[in-house]
């Protein structure tokens, strides 16, 4: 069977990580996605360290993590020709997806309205910080801006200390993720009625989304404080503990019979009555646990506790993680066949269908790599190619 998405076209005006990584995944499914990109240097992520390669090989390891899959069109949009050549993509396109601030598409000149009346099929989806309306719709801000903006940062980290900012960006890949589901939901709605829409998604919008539990608790009176809500770090049974040799193992278990083997397997049955334990008593246990679990290494305890359902796991890098068995058999950890560096690695795709399962697909694009095949299906002839080239809206 063709992918889910075999026919559909994209044209990919975002930067950075939020809408790549979304364009990526619409690409691992079998979109075909044309990477939009400036003629000068392109995604700023282009020119982000660390590199993979030497000399003119040389490319940036976080551009190739989520772009690819996709071909690259580098074209000068604020050369009126440019203009030109995108509306014309834009009119044989299934979805435009952009991550600038309100208003800059409309400046342009090819903004939802005007691109919608050429093209009433359109999905157009606006990936922003704060959205397209509000008092903040124009301020500018990155992930952590939006974690603080939303009280996800506030609730961050241990209790009597400062917001710890997540290891990963957070509202920056759910702001990603939530783009590639409103694409697909304005797919299936144009599959009915024959019409395109806008998908405006916020990343607050995401960030705050994430809150369900806590925005309930405190909205119930009792706000999650920082280190103590039960499962940011508040209960001895929900927490990270250091071992001897530095590492640290995670403590999961929410379930009392969970919290009671984890108990009897570091020979503690008396603490199993301290597992919704609060304020003094959840301190003491916590620091009874943490004492003992220093006693052993990391290895000490991931043999003891092998085969015991405890919820407990090591804390694993980045680089482990990847290694582990379980990432590999669910092809997590693959690697992509690139023309200047080899076998390059990849995250495999995380959503598996049994009928229509993804695929890599091509390499992460060179800069325009693809101008002259994308403006050729476009119906520019070779002389129309050679002058946007020679005039510099192209590259």
């Amino acid at each position: 069977m063709p992918p889910p998405l075999d026919g559909i076209r994209v044209l990919d005006l975002s930067r950075l990580l939020p809408g790549p990584y979304c364009a990526m995944l619409l690409a691992d499914y079998g979109a075909d996605v044309v990477k939009v990109e400036d003629v000068g240097a392109g995604d700023l992520v282009r020119l982000m360290p660390p590199f993979v390669g030497e000399g003119t090989d040389a490319r940036s390891a976080l551009f190739l993590a989520v772009n690819r899959g996709k071909r690259s069109l580098a074209v000068d949009l604020k050369d009126g020709r440019g203009k030109e050549v995108f509306r014309r993509l834009a009119a044989r396109a299934d979805v435009v997806l952009e991550g600038f601030r309100p208003g800059v598409m409309e400046r342009l000149g090819l903004g939802y309205e005007g691109l919608r009346a050429a093209n009433p099929r359109l999905v157009y989806c606006a990936l922003t910080g704060y959205g397209r309306d509000g008092p903040w719709r124009d301020r500018a801000g990155h992930d952590l801006n939006y974690l603080a903006q939303a009280g996800v940062l506030a609730i961050t980290g241990e209790a009597g200390r400062p917001p710890v900012p997540p290891g990963v960006q957070v509202a920056d890949l759910t702001g990603g993720l939530l783009a590639f589901a409103g694409i697909l939901l304005a797919l299936v709605a144009r599959g009915r009625t024959g019409e395109g829409q806008l998908v405006d998604v916020s990343m607050l919008d995401g960030a705050l989304s994430l809150l369900s539990i806590h925005a309930g608790a405190a909205l119930a009176g009792e706000p999650p404080r920082r280190g103590r809500f039960p499962l940011s770090g508040g209960r001895p049974f929900y927490a990270v503990y250091e071992t001897a040799d530095g590492k640290h193992l995670a403590l999961g278990a929410v379930e009392p019979k969970f919290y009671e083997a984890f108990c009897r397997t570091i020979g503690r049955d008396d603490l199993t009555g301290a597992q919704l334990a609060e304020g003094d008593e959840a301190d003491r246990a916590r620091a009874e646990i943490a004492a003992i679990v220093r006693g052993r290494t990391l290895a000490e305890w991931s043999a003891r506790f092998e085969g015991v359902e405890a919820c407990v796991t090591p804390v694993l890098e980045v680089e482990d993680a990847l290694d582990t068995e379980q990432a590999i058999a669910r092809g997590l950890r693959r690697a992509l066949p690139h023309p200047a560096l080899g076998l390059i690695p990849q995250v495999g795709p995380p959503v598996k269908l049994s009928a229509t399962p993804a695929e890599l697909g091509k390499p992460p694009p060179d800069l325009g790599e693809h101008t002259d095949a994308v403006l050729r299906e476009a119906g520019y002839d070779d002389g129309a190619v050679f002058e946007l080239r020679a005039s510099g809206v192209i590259r």
